[in-house]
């Protein structure tokens, strides 16, 4: 097998057809040298290994390495073979002629395709995932994570050979049961776990199922504001998009007379994204008799439902009558921590079996030592016990913003909608302010915000800020707060 030296020089050499094979195999050391692609300090292989790797005699190489060698790229040590310098000679780092510089050979023009430039234009995705206020992030360092990895790491000591290798039946059978009997307590999901399919997180859930049950140019709704992320993904996989108005009973399910009806229907019932409202009773029976009556698909993003601080908790939409025309999708990545990347679908009797085929196909499912795991911390108690914990720090957490909020800015910025659940809350703004302009602000002093005209779909009056309030102690908090306060006041807001 060929030294990872060896594939760099016979790369390179490809680039250069001039000179002769021991010029050009200098050069191509030369610059790797130089670039630090060949780090300093390091081994060189042995001049014979080298030789037959790339095929040339070895007196080539020893050529080569007395050359490198007497320019001060490389010593040798008695005993230990040939070492490059630590201290490389001067003008090393100017690249030596008639070698491509690195990039020129990948720096060319990406030829995009319009489905592909349409997502880079949507494009939403923060690169900021942590600290104040990031929308939707949990506390990861509250994790149990010594807990877990000793679970972890019994189970990897004497792996099962079924864990090993690809998942083709929608996930570890032990994550799925414990998974059932969780949702019908805690969601009142009506499911066995032959309904549920694992997933890696909500993305690659509505991924599967607007691939498998809808064609390029159905029509499907989505919530107004919503959710960018399904959004986006409809949007690449050819999908029409109606988005529908949500007030404080959620999305308003009007169809009018001879409309086209939607193959699907994305709805977060019981804590909409980003308001926070629940779907009422009324709109609950309303959506469910559409699709009843055309056949349409409703999917129920239920992303931190284990989140609610004070009265009761909203049942699940898919438990709400028997045989509801409801996939369901949840994740771990609120209740533990995103990069778990694990999620999961329930879906009807009729589509387990396609979509678990679907699935192995479109994404080769693995992570079964994870998810074997998981079963065990769920069924063993630690699951529902860190929901508990946790539930009591975000709660806390979040008075403490709202107390901040009536303080420093006064009771007209507090949600127009005060649900209290979840793991963020919408700081209201005058009509017709840039919210846009202030979480840029905000952003450049260190405060990380999202501008609530950015979840709609078409042009909106209402603006607000989306303020993550469970990743952040209130020591920080405050502090933050104080940061945005000057932002609002700079942007003569308040």
């Amino acid at each position: 097998m060929r030294s990872l030296y060896a594939d760099h020089v016979l790369e390179r050499m490809q680039f250069m057809p001039e000179g002769t094979l021991q010029q050009r195999l200098l050069s191509c050391m030369q610059a790797a040298i130089a670039e630090g692609i060949f780090p300093r300090a390091t081994r060189l292989p042995a001049t014979r290994d080298l030789a037959r790797e790339l095929s040339v005699s070895r007196n080539t190489v020893l050529n080569v390495y007395e050359n490198l060698m007497a320019q001060g790229y490389v010593t040798a040590r008695t005993g230990s073979g040939t070492w490059i310098a630590e201290n490389l000679p001067e003008g090393s780092l100017n690249t030596p002629r008639n070698v491509a510089p690195i990039e020129t050979l990948t720096a060319k023009p990406a030829a995009i395709s319009k489905r592909g430039a349409s997502l880079l234009g949507h494009a939403n995705a923060s690169p900021y995932q942590w600290g104040a206020f990031v929308p939707g992030a949990p506390d990861v360092t509250q994790f149990p994570h010594k807990l877990f990895s000793q679970i972890q790491a019994r189970l990897n000591r004497e792996p099962d050979i079924e864990r090993l290798i690809y998942s083709s039946n929608g996930g570890c059978a032990q994550l799925r049961a414990a998974l059932a009997e969780y949702l019908s307590v805690a969601r009142s999901v009506r499911a066995d776990a032959d309904q549920i399919i694992i997933t890696e997180g909500i993305h690659q859930a509505v991924d599967l199922v607007s691939r498998v049950l809808c064609d390029p140019g159905d029509l499907v709704w989505i919530e107004e504001p919503g959710y960018w992320g399904t959004r986006n993904l409809l949007r690449i996989n050819g999908l029409k998009i109606n988005a529908i108005a949500v007030d404080e009973q959620g999305l308003i399910p009007d169809l009018p007379p001879r409309s086209r009806a939607p193959k699907m229907i994305f709805v977060t019932p019981s804590h909409q994204y980003p308001l926070g409202v629940h779907l009422s009773l009324e709109r609950r029976k309303q959506l469910l008799d559409l699709a009843r009556k055309h056949k349409t698909w409703l999917v129920e993003d239920d992303y931190d439902s284990e989140f609610r601080f004070s009265g009761q908790p909203f049942p699940s939409l898919q438990g709400f009558e028997p045989d509801a025309p409801v996939i369901y999708m949840g994740t771990f990545s609120k209740t533990l921590y995103p990069a778990l990347r694990l999620g999961y679908l329930v879906v009807p009797k009729a589509l387990a079996q396609p979509l678990r085929v679907a699935a192995a196909e479109l994404y080769r499912g693995g992570h079964l030592l994870v998810q074997r795991a998981l079963a065990e911390f769920i069924q063993k108690g630690h699951y529902m016990s860190h929901i508990r914990r946790m539930r009591k720090l975000y709660s806390q957490r979040r008075r403490f913003m709202v107390s901040l909020i009536e303080r420093y800015v006064g009771a007209d910025f507090l949600p127009v909608v005060n649900h209290e659940a979840g793991l963020h809350l919408v700081m209201n703004l005058p009509t017709g302010c840039d919210d846009v302009a202030v979480a840029a602000l905000a952003l450049r002093r260190g405060v990380k915000v999202r501008p609530l005209s950015q979840y709609y779909m078409h042009p909106q009056e209402r603006r607000g800020l989306l303020l993550g309030f469970a990743c952040v102690d209130e020591r920080q908090c405050q502090d933050a707060f104080g940061i945005l306060k000057g932002c609002l006041v700079e942007a003569k807001i308040i």
